[in-house]
């Protein structure tokens, strides 16, 4: 392997352990400050992919817009679809039992697959990216990179650090991290928890939307692509530690390595190497890498 094929797969697993942050760090958040078991994540994913494909063409209409006014727009639409599901239906699991969080939300895969099948159809679409990001820049005498990719790993750097400044700097990263171990006191201090559990739920759904939308140009669009990112997305949040921000960053990045490297030299156990991994890590530190925060 020479160098400009090392730093291709170097680039291409630092991107891919980026993008799995985003749609993880979701998860870990609703997962490990709000206690439910939220197996419907992936499908937010899928979600954010769908309006990247099916918004663009209305954004373009309606406003003239064009990939940047679609995510803004597809940002907002998020949000107000996790605050009402939140409300809605989750709401309602915190003093449930795992099991009927788990059929509860495996239920809401169902109807969201449906959902999709009937507007936009089971055809895979692709997602076009902007014009001045759909080149490539060279690496050596032959090889090159697309710079969308490169444009995708600046992106969720900027977020990673967003989120890390919102949770451990602001009032609000204060309350969320005292309302996911110990929610009575938290609400005995006046805070209104169910608010600020709609908030986080609201931000989970909005991140892993934005994932699929900004993946979209790249992974294309098509059913099911929710289910394979929710395995491997919790097995991120057990690697990092239940609720720990930073601990998914970590682990989506080991994985994203692992992953990417385990294809090129070992493609026969590249299947098998990510949850080898997962396996040494929980012998190593049965409750992750980090504690929640």
């Amino acid at each position: 392997m020479d160098f400009s094929i090392f730093l291709i797969q170097c680039l291409n697993a630092l991107q891919y352990g980026l993008l799995l942050f985003l749609v993880a760090s979701g998860l870990t958040l609703i997962f490990g400050i709000m206690g439910v078991i939220n197996l419907a994540h992936g499908s937010f994913y899928m979600i954010g992919a769908y309006m990247a494909f099916g918004l663009a063409p209305i954004v373009q209409s309606s406003f003239g817009g064009g990939f940047f006014a679609t995510l803004l727009v597809g940002l907002f639409l998020a949000i107000v679809l996790g605050y009402f599901l939140e409300w809605a239906f989750y709401s309602y699991l915190y003093e449930r039992e795992h099991l009927q969080q788990v059929l509860m939300t495996y239920g809401l895969i169902l109807v969201f697959e449906e959902l999709r099948s009937l507007i936009i159809g089971d055809d895979v679409h692709g997602v076009s990216a902007p014009d001045f990001l759909s080149g490539s820049i060279a690496l050596g005498d032959t090889m090159t990179y697309p710079v969308y990719r490169l444009f995708m790993s600046a992106v969720c750097i900027l977020l990673a650090i967003g989120m890390y400044l919102v949770f451990t700097r602001t009032r609000l990263g204060m309350m969320i991290r005292a309302g996911s171990s110990n929610r009575e006191m938290v609400q005995s201090l006046g805070v209104d928890i169910q608010f600020l559990y709609r908030v986080v739920f609201a931000a989970g759904v909005a991140i892993a939307a934005f994932a699929g939308m900004v993946a979209a140009p790249v992974s294309s669009v098509y059913p099911n692509m929710g289910s394979q990112v929710l395995i491997i997305c919790f097995v991120v949040v057990v690697i990092g530690g239940i609720g720990s921000i930073r601990g998914a960053l970590l682990a989506a990045l080991l994985i994203g390595f692992v992953d990417t490297f385990g294809k090129v030299l070992l493609p026969q156990a590249s299947g098998v190497l990510v949850y080898v991994l997962m396996a040494l890590i929980l012998l190593w530190k049965p409750q992750g890498l980090f504690k929640a925060g």
